[in-house]
């Protein structure tokens, strides 16, 4: 979409500390007079745009054993044995130092390297017998990316095709400062390189950095029957993207805004609780991918509710306020399926097992906004590959296309809280 094309609809994007954390709001100026008063609510979908990783530690170089290692930290509860024998490279931003005539400016770049660099290898079960009566992984030992030999980082290091020196010592006598050598000390040279080839700078630009593991092999649409979405962060980027789909087809002309009195939203959050007015008219749709349920471990969901793959949205129930979700809420969102005739499932956790949580319960109670908990159906949550049905992600879509376009009719006939 060109600029003239968003402006004349009406985008405003909002980010926090450059990273992936947003409000995207679209409505038509032209309309804002005549429909938009004090008072009117905002109609929100909201997602985390984050997924559990590994990220790298600010002093990331390790050696033993004559190998050459990263080390990461786990961020959020992963499955972290599926990390084992994969294919993986870094990708994530970085700070980088620009100099032109005696002046030093510095920017910030994205950053993935697209070939994989690193492995975690698992244990011969030679050398574990025990492996498969289960397998516990210490994440300080063992999660640790393997990204050369020693020797053979020594005799082709990649510094030789750009000049002579070590990464962070001086080159040519143009660069030398502390920075340099207290990077070239805190990460591994090769890394430094690897990272400034693809960025197009210099080694000793590179300030600093935020980066993580990632797995190289792309999603795909797979099965028999070519039913299923096998892919790496499905929770929560599956969300993420029937939402802003969603807003941006049902805003996609003026006259699909005539009558409309309120704003429609997608807020994004990355790891950061954000605290918007409190509005009573307003609605929050809190989307999180949601547990289907397994073949091989059905006795881990309540017999009543049993979210299937291509069952539709899954609204999510809980008594003790883990999820948002209370009677008026999800009638909303239930009567906008039906009158769609788009399928709806629910869900509750076993009485004797932990519930989860999202943003939902988060921001209904520290903003006192109306709000409904759903998330499409999906297998393997928290793995370095997980899979859905390729028949949700349209479910989804067309729910949260019809939550934009109808929920300011619907909720005007609803009388609550007189």
């Amino acid at each position: 979409m060109s600029t003239s094309q968003r402006e004349k609809i009406g985008i405003y994007k909002q980010e926090r500390n450059i990273s992936s954390q947003g409000i995207t709001l679209r409505l038509s100026p032209s309309q804002w007079a005549k429909n938009m008063l004090p008072g009117n609510g905002i109609h929100i979908i909201g997602a985390h745009t984050d997924s559990p990783c590994l990220k790298l530690k600010p002093v990331s170089k390790l050696s033993k054993g004559g190998y050459l290692e990263v080390g990461v930290q786990t961020y959020g509860g992963g499955l972290w044995h599926t990390w084992f024998d994969r294919d993986l490279t870094v990708a994530g931003r970085m700070i980088v130092s620009e100099g032109k005539d005696d002046s030093i400016s510095y920017s910030h770049r994205l950053v993935r390297i697209e070939e994989p660099i690193m492995r975690i290898p698992t244990l011969a079960i030679h050398l574990d017998r025990d492996v498969n009566d289960g397998f516990k992984v210490n994440a300080q030992s063992h999660l640790l990316p393997v990204l050369a030999t020693s020797i053979k980082a020594e005799l082709n290091k990649l510094i030789a095709e750009h000049g002579p020196g070590e990464i962070g010592n001086p080159t040519d006598g143009k660069k030398s400062n502390k920075r340099s050598k207290s990077d070239n000390q805190k990460h591994h040279s090769l890394l430094l390189q690897l990272l400034a080839t693809q960025v197009g700078c210099e080694p000793d630009d590179i300030c600093d950095f935020e980066l993580q593991a990632c797995d190289t092999q792309p999603s795909v649409v797979a099965g028999a029957t070519k039913e299923f979405i096998f892919s790496g962060r499905l929770d929560n980027l599956c969300m993420l993207f029937c939402s802003l789909k969603a807003l941006i087809d049902a805003t996609s002309s003026e006259s699909s805004l005539e009558d409309e009195t309120g704003v429609r939203m997608a807020a994004l959050f990355d790891h950061e609780e954000l605290v918007e007015k409190a509005i009573q008219r307003s609605f929050l749709v809190s989307a999180d991918m949601a547990h289907a349920l397994h073949p091989n471990y059905m006795d881990k969901h309540e017999e009543n509710h049993q979210p299937t793959l291509h069952g539709g949205l899954v609204i999510k129930h809980n008594a003790n306020q883990r999820y948002a979700t209370n009677a008026v809420t999800s009638f909303i969102f239930r009567e906008i399926a039906l009158k769609h005739n788009l399928p709806i499932q629910d869900f509750v956790v076993r009485n004797d097992m932990p519930c989860g949580s999202t943003i939902g319960p988060i921001l209904a109670s520290g903003v006192g906004i109306r709000t409904v908990d759903v998330g499409a159906p999906q297998l393997s949550m928290h793995s370095i590959r997980e899979m859905c049905a390729v028949d949700d992600v349209k479910h989804s879509y067309e729910h949260f296309k019809a939550y934009y376009q109808e929920f300011f009719c619907l909720d005007a006939k609803i009388t609550v809280d007189i």
